[in-house]
């Protein structure tokens, strides 16, 4: 698979405990159209999906499931996250190798500059798990444990 570094969240993060994705994606300024008064409004989840690619390259031990938030805001910060989507991961489906299935892909309602995934643990913190997270073209159907 192909990432494109600016649309990279994480290559092979360390997830340890609650975390936010190692990068962020800034989506740019929206601008005034001219005559217009007001900004143009974005919302990036309209019309074509936007895949995410999340595959584990390392096995987590430890947690029972790790819970995945696509988040926006215009706080680069994000002083205060806006969750548009999560989907949650059992520590059986959490194998290296695997690509994990987000079912909402980037969805409506990314509207805010700032663009990150957080990774929210539940049960023990893991010693051992990492993942790579990113917007792709498309996703293979090759990886080990399916899609």
């Amino acid at each position: 698979m192909i990432f494109d570094i600016t649309n990279l969240f994480g290559e092979a993060q360390a997830i340890t405990a609650d975390a936010a994705s190692t990068n962020v994606i800034d989506l740019g300024a929206t601008g005034t159209p001219v005559g217009a008064s007001t900004p143009i409004v974005r919302d990036i989840g309209r019309g074509k999906k936007i895949p995410l690619s999340l595959t584990v390259n390392e096995t987590f031990n430890n947690l029972t499931s790790l819970t995945v938030s696509i988040q926006c805001d215009n706080d680069s910060a994000f002083g205060s996250p806006k969750t548009v989507a999560t989907a949650t991961y059992l520590l059986a489906e959490l194998t290296a190798g695997k690509q994990l299935s987000f079912p909402d892909d980037i969805p409506e309602g990314v509207n805010e500059r700032y663009l990150r995934i957080y990774y929210d643990v539940t049960g023990t913190n893991p010693s051992t798990g990492k993942i790579t997270a990113g917007v792709v073209a498309g996703r293979p159907s090759n990886f080990v444990g399916g899609q």
